[in-house]
């Protein structure tokens, strides 16, 4: 009977485990993410040198009437320059929430890798494209405004597909710790988008624009080559090794019609290396169906909330800081990074906590809920002295942004991989977009109703801000009730008492 001999052991090479495929997956979402929200900021940052203070830089040299804006740049040079900022922010948001519905419904029929690489490098183009302007002495206002808009749509490309390979690579056990971690991204690409954009901002405001364009094109381009989307897209099991058997060592040997046969009369060959029968993948689920999910609609309007909160900050916030504690462009976006370094704590704060106690709804509400009295506080006391600033910026963003992490990532996560689904994966890109697309729109609103507000005082913008907050708190409410119901249910079930 011929006995299989394997090669030596030396002749073998090992394969990365699934670990590391997990932690290169990691890794490039994140770098990704990162990226997009590196080549979002700049506008933020520049917003204060295309209208500063002219006053301030001396005598007008061009010896004209116009005194006070003569260093502006055309056309943000009048008094309607803040309703012009807020059209450039609104084009790029209004454009991000409308794709954003769509974006997940390619998500789920195209490969990930080439959508997420080919919406990367448009992303860099377009985003160049406005740092070109200053170069070109471009003074229209529409060239910005299309340029917002295209911008806005390609950067739909990213959410959803980020959000999907780390879906698929990631379990729910410990979900909420692992993505807060992750969502980091967000704020780390918003502070190196900031001290990016203000190395330039002063000398050249152009080239704020066209490096972060230039290194979202070159990572998109380095995930195309390395990004894994599914744990089934790579086999870390042993490399299958040649077989001898006696038969080749020995002509003689006999063999049967059927192959070699084993010591047990089976097949030497291994059944787990013959071609598997097709099976039929599940098909896309539908934009109703993924609202059919239980707490996509809750989880959505609160996000809209939400995001209205954080992108009024990340638009406007250096702004803000320009006009009460008067610093320079330069300054004012570094101290904006504060907030977003509050918002990495606040991210793995509310991932750790709503792990441990496994209430998504009720961790983003109790965050929702002291954040309103802060921002408060931050209005009215945060510019009296640089420390107490410091440590408002960093409180008022952890608060906001740890909300906001925590929906658009392990809540968006669970939702899409939901027990209604029955197994069907193909509906994490869709409800992801469904979430954030909702929460874009409050990210459009927040901006543009700064834009509106602003100019009858910024006490205003915070009340805004402080309403928005109490609202998303109170569309959470149902949930949260349904999860303190389970809380109260799982003690009672712990004491020996049983519910009829």
């Amino acid at each position: 009977i011929p006995v299989p001999i394997p090669i030596p052991q030396t002749l073998t090479f090992p394969l990365p485990s699934s670990h590391s495929y997990r932690g290169l997956t990691l890794v490039l979402t994140f770098l990704c993410y990162t990226s997009y929200h590196l080549s979002r900021k700049p506008i933020s940052i520049v917003k204060s040198q295309l209208h500063p203070n002219c006053s301030a830089l001396g005598p007008n040299p061009r010896n004209d009437s116009n005194s006070s804006t003569w260093c502006s740049w055309a056309p943000f040079d009048g008094d309607n320059y803040k309703e012009l900022f807020g059209a450039l922010d609104n084009a790029f948001l209004v454009a991000y929430a409308i794709g954003m519905f769509i974006s997940g419904i390619f998500g789920e029929r195209l490969p990930l890798r080439y959508y997420l690489s080919g919406g990367m490098v448009l992303s860099g183009l377009f985003t160049a494209l406005f740092g070109l302007g200053y170069f070109w002495d471009i003074h229209v206002l529409w060239y910005f405004i299309v340029v917002q808009v295209c911008n806005g749509l390609v950067q739909t490309t990213g959410w959803p597909a980020v959000v999907a390979c780390v879906g698929n690579w990631f379990g729910k056990g410990k979900r909420g710790l692992i993505m807060g971690i992750w969502n980091s991204h967000t704020s780390v690409g918003n502070i190196l988008g900031s001290l990016i954009a203000g190395a330039w901002v002063s000398s050249a405001w152009g080239l704020s624009f066209v490096v972060p364009g230039i290194i979202i094109a070159t990572v998109g381009i380095i995930c195309f080559f390395f990004l894994v989307e599914y744990p089934e897209d790579v086999d870390c099991s042993p490399p299958l090794h040649h077989v001898m058997t006696t038969s080749e060592k020995d002509p003689e040997a006999v063999t049967s019609n059927e192959g070699p046969l084993s010591l047990s009369g089976q097949s030497s060959v291994d059944h787990s290396i013959s071609p598997k029968e097709p099976v039929e993948e599940p098909e896309a689920i539908s934009f109703l169906g993924a609202l059919r999910i239980p707490g996509v609609v809750e989880f959505s309007l609160c996000l809209l909330f939400a995001k209205l909160v954080s992108y009024t900050f990340l638009y406007w916030l250096p702004l803000y800081i320009v006009n009460v504690a008067h610093f320079g462009a330069k300054e004012a976006g570094d101290l904006s990074t504060l907030f977003d370094v509050g918002g990495i704590l606040g991210g793995i704060f509310a991932g750790l906590i709503s792990d441990y106690t496994g209430g998504r709804a009720t961790t983003c509400c109790v965050m929702l809920v002291v954040a309103a009295p802060m921002l408060f506080l931050y209005n009215h006391v945060g510019q009296n002295g640089i420390g107490t600033s410091i440590a408002m910026l960093i409180i008022c963003g952890a608060l906001v942004n740890g909300p906001y992490a925590l929906i658009t990532t392990a809540v968006s996560a669970d939702l899409g991989t939901h027990e209604s689904l029955k197994g069907n994966a193909k509906a994490l890109s869709t409800v992801t977009a469904i979430i954030d697309g909702t929460g874009s729109v409050g990210a459009a609103l927040g901006p543009l109703l700064a834009g509106l507000i602003s100019p009858t005082g910024w006490n205003n913008v915070f009340y805004m801000l402080i309403a928005a907050d109490v609202l998303a708190c109170l569309l959470l409410a149902r949930v949260v009730v349904k999860e303190v119901r389970g809380w109260c249910g799982y003690m009672a079930r712990k004491r020996g008492y049983v519910r009829t």
